[in-house]
């Protein structure tokens, strides 16, 4: 697996040079440019989807240190509640995300991705704490379905 350097938040639209603000929301876009990554931000009212050739994207929110932060469940808990909604179909891309999460806080890691039998991509991921082995249909959210997930997520486990 390669790992790619990609640089912070430039606090700054793109597209309209607004500095963006603590506490606003924002996107943020992947772009190949040559050999390397280049991170574009924008801000929410000049978001107009991914932008063409985008390696990926996703919308944040400009940390505020004068807000108090929300802590996320422990990643046992975590666990549980990705092992619980593995089995039902209807939650796979919030079970991807989650998945994604649990790699980001080092709880699983990525071992490769591989295709089922319907040509799909699925990650394997291995889980030191449980000596276990999953694998995780890579089902990117939908535009529409992304706040709903985040919003599930958040009020389940903080």
């Amino acid at each position: 697996m390669d790992l790619y350097d990609v640089q912070r938040c430039t606090k700054h639209c793109i597209e309209t040079g607004k500095e963006l603000m603590p506490g606003e929301l924002f996107y943020s876009a992947l772009l190949a440019d040559g050999a390397e990554l280049r991170r574009v931000d924008y801000s929410e009212e000049a978001w107009q989807g991914s932008p063409e050739g985008a390696i990926g994207w996703w919308k944040s929110q400009l940390p505020d240190h004068q807000v108090k932060h929300k802590h996320w469940a422990p990643n046992d808990v975590m666990l549980q509640f990705f092992e619980e909604i593995a089995t039902q179909p209807e939650k796979q891309d919030m079970n991807y995300v989650l998945a994604l999460l649990l790699v980001r806080r080092r709880v699983m890691r990525l071992e490769e991705t591989e295709h089922d039998q319907q040509g799909r991509e699925v990650m394997v991921l291995y889980c030191p704490r449980r000596e276990a082995t999953y694998r995780i249909p890579v089902v990117v959210p939908k535009e529409s379905r992304i706040d709903d997930i985040q919003d599930e997520l958040a009020r389940l486990l903080q």
